[in-house]
């Protein structure tokens, strides 16, 4: 299934939005238009209020805008219902079934239909449902009901496609010469350790923690069954060892929504790959890139078809690995590397959810290219259940790297990029067996930053995610203050594990 926005080099965005909830839907009176907006009349009133620094919310759209919107993407048409804040129900109480049932009822009276597994789509866990419609109508009868937080028009991906096309999606499977001077080599057998490990004290702080008994939760593109070192026959490798690596699929690769044939657990992008790569690659005798934590378990969910979540089945594949991590007790970490411009409800519900569970989660602040820089934070790492993270250089002022971004709610630094761009990106483990490449931005700086989170927890197994965070808070440059665009600043992974 081809984007039909085409973004970032490692994670679009255009914009920072509100950690705030905003559930009073606007504009509700309005006659019933003959016709819908036109994909182009949506696409300018949402990009004007981007350009304006205004968090679009589809909450404060019109009955119309919204109902244009649902017309245009697949007819689908995303119910939170519930009361404000609850987001999710592992036991749904009596009240809750009352509400939805007398959601659907309202449906099914103006759409003339019976619920059917191409009409309605429940979810589990968190309380959302999908619903196909199609009058003006029903929206404007939705506005007015009760029970519902909030109403989305996830099918639509339209956004951008004429007006943005600069960058790509981050997916990138082409294996490149690394530079000896961009890593440095250890056992075994001349393993390979990315110039900017130095730079936060990693190589440093395994001699107190590799991360064993830790397990990192990814939720990206997937990991390439390709590539030997990220899978269960190459994982455990030089001085990696008793550990494992999970792979898993919640992403469909269909047109049709109600779809339930999953594409499978393997990377076809690249992103997820890296990501990988970065957080968990084993410490090999192959000569290859090693991982932050190269003793952690990985549990990696293909979720995504890039890392821009403008696709109905990514938005579902995303809500979906956010709460199957939060039920296995072993995952400590989750690490997302992907991201949109605007909060999605059913990933903002499933956040939630996941954080209910102890979850420490870290999100990128946003990789984009220089014509998007003057934009914020990108969701989901605008929420206060996610840890946000971006790259700067290693220049004596901090500073951005060329394509990530900053802002008031970014939490850590990561360093991706030499002053004056004289480094390259970290080197990772490529798509294929025996290739590397280079790969950076908020992506990779929040790869990094999760495993220093499991260097850190794998010394302390018993502590909660609060502790762990608090570690990592006490090790960056700028603690106990925070820099207004930048959060804590850069972590001493040393400092931190001991």
């Amino acid at each position: 299934m081809k984007k039909t926005l085409v973004s970032l080099l490692c994670l679009l965005v255009l914009f920072s939005c509100s950690k705030d909830e905003n559930n009073d839907f606007k504009e509700v009176n309005q006659q019933d238009p003959s016709n819908p907006l036109t994909i182009e009349e949506i696409n300018a009133k949402i990009e004007a209020q981007l350009n304006a620094g205004k968090t679009f919310d589809w909450s404060n759209e019109s009955n119309h805008m919204l109902w244009s919107a649902v017309y245009h993407g697949n007819k689908i048409l995303t119910i939170g219902y519930g009361e404000i804040g609850e987001s999710f129900s592992e036991i749904r109480t009596s009240k809750l079934e009352t509400t939805k049932d007398g959601i659907l009822q309202t449906i099914e009276a103006s759409e003339n239909y019976e619920r059917s597994k191409e009409t309605v789509l429940e979810h589990d866990i968190i309380n959302v449902m999908d619903v196909k419609i199609e009058n003006y109508k029903t929206i404007e009868k939705l506005r007015k009901t009760k029970g519902i937080r909030y109403l989305e028009p996830n099918g639509y991906n339209h956004f951008g496609e004429k007006t943005v096309q600069k960058s790509s999606s981050g997916c990138d499977k082409m294996g490149v010469g690394i530079n000896a001077a961009h890593y440095t080599t250890i056992a075994p057998n001349n393993a390979q350790v990315s110039w900017h490990f130095a730079e936060h004290n990693i190589p440093q702080a395994w001699n107190h923690s590799t991360g064993s008994g830790i397990t990192i939760g990814l939720i990206d593109t997937g990991v390439s069954q390709s590539q030997t070192l990220l899978n269960s026959s190459g994982i455990n490798d030089g001085y990696s060892n008793g550990r494992f690596v999970q792979k898993y699929g919640t992403f469909i690769d269909s047109n049709w929504w109600w779809s339930n044939n999953y594409d499978g657990p393997h990377d076809k992008c690249g992103h997820g790959t890296a990501m990988a790569s970065t957080m968990a690659a084993p410490r090999n005798d192959n000569g290859m890139p090693v991982g932050v934590a190269y003793n952690a378990n990985l549990v990696a969910y293909r979720a995504t078809e890039d890392v821009l979540l403008n696709d109905y089945h990514e938005r579902k594949g995303v809500s979906q690995a956010l709460t199957q991590l939060g039920n296995r007790s072993d995952v400590k970490i989750i690490s997302m590397s992907i991201g949109y411009l605007w909060s999605i409800g059913n990933i903002k519900d499933a956040v939630k959810y996941a954080h209910s569970k102890g979850k420490l989660i870290f999100a990128a602040g946003g990789t984009s290219t220089s014509f998007t820089n003057g934009y914020g934070v990108i969701f989901p790492a605008t929420m206060g259940e996610t840890v946000a993270v971006t790259g700067v250089n290693d220049g004596s002022n901090y500073e951005r790297c060329d394509v990530c971004h900053s802002g008031s709610k970014i939490d850590f630094t990561i360093i991706m990029e030499g002053e004056n761009n004289t480094s390259k990106h970290p080197p990772v483990l490529n798509f294929y067996n025996g290739q590397r490449r280079y790969s950076g931005g908020s992506s990779v700086a929040t790869a990094t930053t999760a495993g220093i989170a499991a260097l850190v927890w794998a010394k302390h197994p018993s502590w909660s995610r609060t502790q762990v965070l608090n570690k990592l808070k006490q090790s960056a440059e700028f603690y106990p203050n925070r820099n207004s665009s930048f959060g804590y600043g850069n972590i001493d992974a040393l400092q931190a594990v001991q």
